[in-house]
């Protein structure tokens, strides 16, 4: 039996928030949600993935039918948010970038100091464990960036990044993101829980 979820009219994150109530209530072999944004696809698309169900994506009348088959294994091929990590593991440290300027003031220093900040942030060595961008933070996310091909080396070297889909829609810039994963609200408290140490930009 395939279950429908009806999340049209809905923003972040309730979409993921909707769904993730159905599944645990209920145990459903194939589910179909209904969305009608951008971010709220690739959000759903990605918590079904971790999930363990295999996902397909049909445009329709002004909409998207996100669609999953579970299969008992998770296919997904990005990290799991809320996987458990080893004892052993080192200080999972969290950076979240809530502005595309690195402090108050004057806006073009901030805006350096956070190119600075950023093509630095890699001395962190392996305590960076995601990072995490909000708010005008996303333009730095976008292909015109000055610090792209820094956030491109930053994720290729295993540290997460997060690109809130929300902040991407309302600068009408999800077709300009290059660098991380589309996220929601969901993700990034969880997040928050993960971590051993959050520091806010």
């Amino acid at each position: 039996m395939n279950k429908e979820i009806d999340c049209r009219k809905l923003d972040c994150p309730a979409p993921v928030l909707n769904t993730k109530k159905v599944l645990e209530a209920e145990s459903i072999q194939s589910v179909s949600v209904l969305v009608d944004n951008d971010a709220a696809v690739e959000n759903v698309s990605r918590f079904l993935s971790y999930q363990g169900y295999w996902v397909s994506v049909e445009s329709e009348h002004g909409f998207s039918r996100v669609s999953g088959e579970r299969n008992g294994e998770n296919p997904a091929q990005i990290p799991k948010i809320d996987s458990e990590e080893s004892p052993d593991e080192k200080v999972k440290t969290m950076v979240l970038v809530t502005s595309q300027f690195f402090g108050q003031g004057d806006d073009e220093l901030g805006s350096g100091l956070m190119v600075n900040f950023l093509k630095t942030i890699g001395e962190m060595g392996d305590d960076l464990w995601r990072l995490v961008f909000v708010n005008s933070g996303v333009k730095l996310a976008v292909k015109d960036s000055k610090v792209i091909s820094e956030l491109k080396e930053i994720e290729k070297s295993g540290v997460d990044i997060l690109v809130c889909g929300t902040c991407l829609t309302f600068f009408e810039l999800m077709e300009e993101k290059e660098a991380g994963q589309t996220t929601n609200m969901l993700d990034i408290v969880t997040s928050m829980q993960l971590a051993d140490k959050v520091i806010k930009i």
